[in-house]
């Protein structure tokens, strides 16, 4: 036994046993502006040593009433503010409002070459995405050689944005019902098939970079998983449900499919342990499925008809055209005087074409909900028209904002450098949490 003398010099913490030692836990935070955060998020971890007991995302520094200003403004002009909601998915975001719109005229005048130039633009958007979320997530790992090729592709993208809307990010290139042909020419769809060709070669590199890294499997695996009643509970969407096991992707579902890919041949991909690496092959194979599925829209573009291209063009051709024919079409200047002079040969025409743009087009009353899969996941547009030029009431659901919520059970019990490997692994964007 211990003697008196000894306790009477030892410290009070020393004197207690071992079993009976505890560690004080304490409250960190982490972020706004910690560059790990990928935005500004602020995480009130309380931390057991190392580990992390709790983590409260506080959300709310980048809120701008979004959903109130589109409801100022008629349909058109609050197409641009879903570019700025995940400033990363612009297009996919876009598309889900026309959706909307679209369903609310009940009318359309688009054909399924319209719908296969949103496919086109969807999936250039969700590799745009990916390689994004997975270079970024590299780096905060720490890895940084995948960011190089990542955004060597992600320039050629944006490149594509820029010739079809004069905007590198913020595109504002779709419209309800109508397409505009300015920057799709001949060389475009050369440019485009050329950019797949090379974006297969740079996937392949930062797959087989990332994938024999012993140190980015070692921080991933395991990691942050999900189990499907929690996908379920918090209303995961995307990879991140996908991760868990669980087959749900809109653009395969029967009764909610859209634009035109219940036609293609695509493939869709799922997880195991719904971990963050689950989640980073999830992305790198839909990236792969990305390329596949333009390849086929390029394609596709050789059984097009002249008179389904555009019902404005009289063309005596009834036949299916080969797809240099269809380019060379695209790129002629009887293409585009029919297109674009039209508008201005009268003043009848100027005067509507003015109207349209500036008071924009009355939409029947009625309500609607139209979701696309975003490359984060499920992202809905719900919109409630009075009859007006103006929507009534507009609600936007996002990916993000769900997955926010769901930080608590991932990083509960994991060390706190694993904190940023999960949070970089969901991928979020605080434009569309914060709205």
């Amino acid at each position: 036994m211990k003697s008196n003398i000894f306790n009477f010099w030892q410290p009070t913490f020393l004197q207690n046993s071992y079993s009976e030692r505890k560690i004080k836990s304490f409250v960190l935070n982490f972020g706004p502006q910690h560059p790990a955060s990928h935005g500004v998020l602020r995480l009130v971890v309380q931390l057991n040593g190392e580990l992390v007991e709790r983590a409260d995302p506080h959300v709310g520094f980048l809120h701008r009433g979004t959903e109130k200003l589109i409801e100022s403004r008629n349909y058109l002009k609050s197409l641009p503010y879903f570019d700025r909601l995940d400033y990363v998915s612009m297009m996919a975001q876009e598309h889900g409002f026309c959706l909307a719109v679209e369903s609310l005229l009940k009318t359309t005048s688009y054909t399924a070459l319209y719908v296969q130039i949103r496919v086109l633009f969807d999936e250039l958007t969700r590799i745009l995405n990916h390689l994004l979320a997975i270079s970024t997530h590299s780096l905060d790992v720490g890895n940084m050689a995948p960011m190089f090729w990542a955004f060597e592709e992600r320039e050629r993208i944006m490149e594509f944005y820029e010739r079809v809307s004069g905007a590198r990010m913020h595109a504002a290139f779709y419209r309800p019902n109508d397409v505009d042909w300015s920057g799709l020419n001949y060389q475009f769809f050369l440019d485009v098939s050329l950019f797949a060709r090379d974006c297969f070669k740079s996937l392949t590199e930062i797959f087989s970079v990332l994938s024999t890294n012993r140190i980015w499997k070692s921080r991933l695996v395991g990691v942050g998983s999900l189990n499907i009643n929690d996908a379920f509970s918090y209303g995961a969407t995307g990879p991140i449900i996908r991760s868990a096991g669980v087959k749900k992707d809109l653009r395969f579902s029967k009764s909610e499919t859209y634009a035109y890919y219940w036609f293609l041949n695509i493939q869709g991909y799922l997880g195991k342990r719904g971990d963050s690496y689950d989640r980073f092959l999830i992305r790198i194979r839909e990236m792969y499925e990305s390329v596949n599925i333009i390849f086929q829209v390029l394609a596709n573009l050789t059984t097009v008809n002249l008179e389904q291209a555009n019902n404005r063009v009289d063309v005596k051709a009834k036949n299916k055209i080969s797809f240099v024919q269809f380019l060379s079409f695209l790129n002629s200047s009887y293409f585009n005087k029919l297109n674009y002079t039209t508008k201005y040969n009268s003043m009848e025409n100027l005067i509507n074409h003015f109207k349209y743009y500036g008071e924009g087009v009355k939409v029947p009353k009625g309500f609607t909900y139209n979701a696309v899969e975003a490359p984060k996941g499920e992202f809905g547009v719900s919109l409630i028209s009075d009859g007006s030029y103006l929507p009534y009431r507009c609600k936007i659901r996002t990916p993000a904002y769900h997955h926010m919520q769901l930080m608590p059970r991932l990083v509960q019990g994991h060390f706190f450098a694993d904190l940023v490997t999960v949070l970089g692994s969901q991928d979020i964007v605080f434009g569309d949490v914060d709205r």
